[in-house]
């Protein structure tokens, strides 16, 4: 059951973003009890000036579902359309609307004045008698009670109110909220360092069996011929002919979680087939249309697997997906990552802020691709800033893998790990097809999800005279432009995760780098976006009072990124050369 006001029903996009989705077959819930009690008024508003219809029910005409209209003073009505909404829910699995008409007697709170604004209106409600004392003369007038049975009645239910609130103002009373129980129990919420990094390999012959049974369809089954060929290419992968892309990781987490009884759910703007062509999680039978999804079947006794696309709608969605992690971890995914924006206040009131405000855990995983290709501002920042600034006291945690291992182990240890946080994932673009972003069947099969990668050229660290370090995609235009250019004095570590990240896990990845050597900061994104100023506010210009620390980035902008290609990859290459100059100064 939802409540909502009329100003709100009629004004807020997410209503009409969630009305769309319920009857969608990833989203249905069965049918959902809307009751709008409509107090003409928002806050100050009159509906004249808060909608452009006539009724503040209107838009949900779009489902062709009843809207009963009742009157909020007569109780006997309301209570018998709520059974009768109840019984069509029941019968049909849909939703069902009343619009009770009321109105706020003391305003928008006790402490209000309405008559600055609505003076004609409240005139006539204080000349009303409240709801109760009008449905007790009905009653008196009927027979149906007396006067004292309804004072006995009032009386009773105020003694209740007292002694429970009583209760609640006790020193005993307490809530528990770290008490988890039921779907919760065996989770964790608080210290992340408090909480052991788990192993998340898995058997490479489990892995190569998995991978191969997701190259499998039905006998009969017509694919593209271009995913015919992507099968095979999967097939060599299983068989360790080739190595893993992007894609192949992210099938196998999911894959070894179903298999190991863990629910899976991942949904979002195209996400059976992916944005970028690369998921196709779901096949389609070329000649007949019918979807086939290999990881609904890897094994009879596995957990289910449900990958759904959405309608194009963030808040609508990640409200849903926030709702559904707090029954079950799960997977959300932006279509690309700048249009989290859309999704900023379910963001803000409740991922960032609940375990806060609410001791309400969530294991909800964010992907969002990101990464600065050339294709204009709307397509190059899923605002990284933004969640280092909302990050603190552990509240999620933000990550941006550069390998298919890492992210393979990271989204494993967001079910196997007893900590239970949102995951944001800054995922790659470009780096889905790059031919130096795979991993090997061994990756995954050992080891665990690392926060920092230490440098991979295998550089004496007595011989480094500079250490860069770097997060995402522009970690391998650094790499190249190093081996291009033959410096072997420079290192390059990469930050896979931004937050929680410890000083001791900082220094240990630092150590053997002499005190002193200049430690550089190299991001895509301008001065003022990315993470750059979260970690010079932290830092200062000496991390850890023993590395001398600079960053590298591009102008301060208002906008993410240029439109023009060409003078993206002019920026891009300016960006890599100031990175391994002489000087750098910021």
């Amino acid at each position: 059951m939802l409540i909502h006001g009329d100003a709100a029903f009629a004004g807020q996009g997410i209503v009409q973003e969630t009305l769309n989705m319920s009857e969608l077959p990833g989203y249905a819930t069965g049918g959902t009890l809307h009751v709008i009690v409509n107090n003409q008024i928002g806050f100050t508003t009159d509906p004249a000036e808060s909608r452009s219809t006539t009724y503040a029910t209107d838009v949900a005409k779009m489902l062709q579902v009843p809207i009963f209209h009742v009157n909020g003073e007569d109780p006997e009505a309301v209570a018998q359309v709520i059974h009768l909404a109840m019984d069509y829910r029941r019968e049909f699995h849909r939703d069902v609307v009343i619009d009770m008409y009321a109105y706020r007697r003391y305003g928008h709170n006790e402490g209000d004045e309405p008559e600055f604004t609505q003076p004609l209106m409240y005139a006539a409600i204080k000349r009303r008698k409240s709801v109760r004392e009008g449905y007790l003369d009905r009653l008196l007038a009927l027979g149906g009670v007396t006067q004292a049975e309804a004072d006995q009645i009032a009386r009773a239910r105020r003694e209740n109110l007292e002694r429970e609130l009583s209760v609640a103002r006790s020193p005993e009373y307490q809530l528990k909220g770290n008490e988890l129980r039921g779907t919760w129990a065996g989770y964790l919420g608080g210290d992340d360092a408090a909480v052991p990094e788990p192993d998340t390999g898995v058997p490479e012959a489990t892995l190569a069996r998995l991978l191969d049974a997701l190259t499998h369809v039905p006998d009969g089954f017509t694919p593209h011929p271009k995913i015919a060929r992507w099968l095979g290419q999967r097939r060599e992968m299983a068989e360790g002919k080739r190595p893993l892309d992007w894609s192949a990781a992210e099938a196998l987490a999911l894959a070894t979680l179903a298999v190991e009884g863990h629910p899976v759910r991942v949904s979002g703007q195209d996400s059976q087939r992916g944005t970028f062509s690369h998921r196709h999680a779901a096949l389609t039978d070329l000649q007949t249309g019918a979807r086939w999804l290999p990881l609904q079947h890897l094994a009879p006794d596995q957990a289910p697997v449900t990958i759904v696309n959405s309608p194009l709608s963030e808040a609508g969605v990640l409200g849903f997906e926030y709702g559904y992690s707090l029954e079950m971890p799960e997977i959300w995914e932006a279509q690309f990552g700048d249009f989290v924006n859309g999704a900023q206040v379910i963001v803000d009131q409740f991922l960032v802020s609940a375990e806060d405000k609410w001791e309400r855990l969530s294991g909800l995983a964010l992907l969002l691709p990101h990464g600065f290709e050339g294709q204009g501002p709307e397509h190059s920042s899923a605002r990284l800033e933004r969640f280092m600034a909302l990050a603190a006291d552990d509240n999620i945690q933000l990550i941006q893998p550069t390998t298919p291992a890492q992210y393979y182990h990271a989204l494993r240890r967001q079910v196997v790990r007893p900590l239970r946080k949102p995951l944001v994932v800054m995922t790659p673009k470009s780096l889905l097809r790059h031919p130096q972003v795979v991993s090997s069947l061994d990756e995954l099969a050992a080891g665990r999800f690392r926060r920092i990668l230490p440098d991979a050229a295998g550089l004496a660290p007595d011989g480094v005279t500079r250490v860069l370090l770097a997060t995402g995609k522009v970690y391998y235009d650094l790499a190249k432009a190093r081996e291009e250019s033959g410096r072997r004095d420079v290192a390059i570590l990469r930050l896979e995760q931004l937050y929680p990240l410890a000083d001791s896990e900082l220094a240990a990845a630092l150590e053997p780098y002499r005190p002193g050597t200049p430690l550089v900061w190299v991001q895509e994104e301008p001065e003022n976006m990315g993470a750059w100023r979260t970690l010079r506010v932290r830092f200062g210009e000496t991390l850890l009072g023993r590395w001398p620390f600079s960053g590298v980035t591009r102008e301060s902008s208002a906008s993410p990124a240029t439109g023009s290609a060409k003078s993206h990859a002019l920026e891009q290459q300016q960006l890599v050369e100031r990175a391994f100059a002489v000087e750098v100064r910021m």
